[in-house]
């Protein structure tokens, strides 16, 4: 049997799209493209979303999560709003479905992990959507990094005011991308979080400087708001080695090496890939329902990022020394 036989007899990836926002759009034009892939359709219950879905990709689309699996699926990916993730993703695995779900995997770490215990016990694949790791820049940050002694890492995302954000503020909506990169990046858990939050101009928190201590030691911080009024995403890492500079929109990698007494340094330009993001997900996810080997991005993962993010929304902040405690005095 020749490959192209072998490949025309594997059956189309029967894939459903949960939530027919601007994310759930996307994943519907990606599905349709992507070989192997038959998109059944696009879930949601606003008929202007499935008209725009409609218009956009030309896929059926239902009204109801039940009419979906009626269609059949194999699969799904869950891009609705966060606070029914969990009861989406447990009706979904309950059927034997494979699940691909947004950040973050639910509303509460308890949530995370009755989605990931049943995923576990119904021998289904769950991927959880930290679609920044995909980022051709962060893959190209984390190859630099390899086998360096990690010392420091510093993210900026910033940007406006999201007219369409709900009920959560920016360190759910953004900042739990760049815990997953800090824990990605350094292959080791945040043990110590250490967060500034202010609203000024949101309900939520609108800006947060986060810091946070690795088990491996590496000190991280994020700064992230929606006050400026241009998105900014940046990494830098510092590695007793190198220190390497990405911009995750412009798609630029740069390294800093071969440091020497003087204070003389060999600067130069990584390669980066082209792919689009979004892309590359779906692509991992299909590959690890295919294969029924590890996800890109575990369920595990997904709740420890989140955890972390709730802690920095949890944990108060340190009062600062009172004015009658003795003055600090400068040595010397």
């Amino acid at each position: 049997m020749t490959s192209s036989t072998a490949s025309a007899k594997t059956p189309s990836l029967r894939i459903g799209v949960i939530g027919a926002g601007v994310m759930g759009t996307n994943h519907g034009r990606v599905l349709a493209g992507l070989p192997g892939v038959s998109l059944v359709g696009i879930v949601d219950p606003l008929p202007e979303h499935r008209d725009r879905a409609v218009e956009l990709i030309g896929c059926k689309t239902f009204a109801t999560l039940d009419e979906l699996l009626l269609a059949g699926v194999d699969a799904v990916t869950i891009a609705a709003p966060t606070h029914l993730h969990h009861e989406v993703a447990l009706t979904c695995i309950g059927r034997g479905i494979h699940v691909l779900v947004e950040k973050p995997i639910a509303s509460t770490v308890a949530e995370g992990r009755e989605i990931v215990a049943a995923a576990e016990k119904a021998g289904v694949t769950l991927m959880v959507g930290h679609v920044e790791r995909f980022n051709p820049a962060v893959a190209a940050i984390k190859q630099a990094l390899r086998d360096e002694d990690i010392l420091s890492i510093g993210i900026t995302r910033v940007g406006p005011f999201p007219p369409r954000m709900s009920n959560v503020g920016v360190v759910i909506d953004l900042a739990v991308h760049d815990i997953d990169l800090i824990r990605w990046f350094t292959d080791s858990e945040i043990t110590e979080v250490q967060p500034q939050l202010s609203s000024a101009v949101a309900e939520r928190e609108d800006i947060a400087l986060l810091q946070f201590r690795t088990a491996s030691g590496v000190l991280a911080h994020i700064n992230t708001n929606w006050l400026t009024p241009f998105k900014a995403r940046t990494v830098t890492v510092a590695t007793r080695g190198k220190y390497v500079m990405g911009d995750l929109l412009t798609r630029q990698v740069t390294e800093c090496f071969g440091f020497k007494a003087d204070g003389s340094y060999s600067m130069r330009h990584l390669p980066v890939g082209h792919d689009e993001p979004l892309r590359a997900e779906l692509i991992a996810f299909v590959n690890a329902v295919r294969s029924n080997g590890t996800p890109a991005v575990t369920g595990q993962e997904g709740v420890a990022s989140l955890e972390i993010a709730i802690q920095c929304l949890e944990q108060p902040a340190r009062p600062a020394a009172t004015a009658s405690a003795a003055p600090l005095r400068a040595a010397g």
